[in-house]
């Protein structure tokens, strides 16, 4: 096993830096703009997730709860007591476990179209967005992720069909797609839900933002949050909203850093 990989940004890696993780089948790469705009208040670490680009071999590969458990120790091990936690997708299922496990350590917790808060997932996208190796495969899985009338970006398409390339990335992603979702008992799937009661004990500052032509993950699950949530909702905006709305993105985040203050 080798270690996982996180890209560092911003000052140095000390007091309390923000924990950026990625979506399944990205990278650490895509938060690059992101902590930029943060690099003049806070220092970054922006991990590779288990079974992703430079961390293919971590060990922690397979579902949120691995992956979170992998996350923390490797936090640990950096000797890292208090962070900023914030994640996309099954990042942001990553990002709330790991808060729900070392709630005294989180300062703060922005999700970004998580994983983990209702049991609707559109897995037959996912899987087609896993199994595309071609910019053209690519395209059209991306264009069903992102809102109606938002553009792919071309640099996006060649990143990711880029690490479909690496040796064992396509096999890490089809082990990582089944532990994603269960058999719902009908002969359809669903995804894996995070502990509502325990969520709404979490006392640290939490922003869950949303786009309303989400395709992958449906808007609706923002509606039950726990009370002490804020949800901010972006119309016609869909899955990637890092790529979709990157300048609120690092506001809202930069905002709930400050709120943990």
């Amino acid at each position: 096993m080798t270690e996982l990989h996180a890209t560092t940004g911003g000052a140095t890696v000390s007091g309390s830096p923000v924990i950026l993780l990625h979506g399944f089948g990205a990278c650490a790469d895509v938060w690059e703009s992101v902590a930029a705009k943060l690099a003049g208040t806070h220092a970054s670490l922006a991990y590779d997730l288990p079974g992703h680009h430079r961390s293919m071999l971590a060990d922690g590969v397979g579902g949120a709860g691995r992956m979170a458990k992998a996350i923390l120790t490797d936090l640990q091990a950096r000797g890292l007591d208090r962070f900023h936690l914030v994640g996309h997708s099954m990042g942001g299922a990553v990002a709330a476990l790991v808060a729900l496990r070392v709630p005294e350590s989180t300062a703060s917790l922005t999700l970004l179209a998580p994983g983990g808060f209702g049991p609707e997932i559109n897995h037959r996208l996912l899987a087609r967005y896993a199994s595309a190796t071609t910019r053209e495969e690519m395209r059209l899985a991306l264009e069903h992720m992102f809102g109606w009338n938002n553009v792919v970006p071309d640099r996006m398409i060649d990143t990711l069909v880029g690490l479909r390339q690496a040796e064992g990335a396509a096999e890490a992603l089809r082990s990582i797609l089944p532990s994603m979702t269960s058999e719902d008992g009908s002969g359809g799937k669903v995804q894996g839900m995070l502990p509502r009661d325990g969520l709404a004990t979490l006392t640290m500052p939490v922003k869950v933002l949303w786009g309303t032509q989400d395709r992958v993950l449906p808007t609706r699950q923002a509606h039950k949050l726990p009370p002490l949530f804020a949800a901010h909702v972006f119309e016609d905006t869909g899955h990637m909203l890092i790529e979709e709305q990157p300048d609120a993105v690092a506001t809202l985040i930069a905002q709930n850093l400050a709120a943990a203050r």
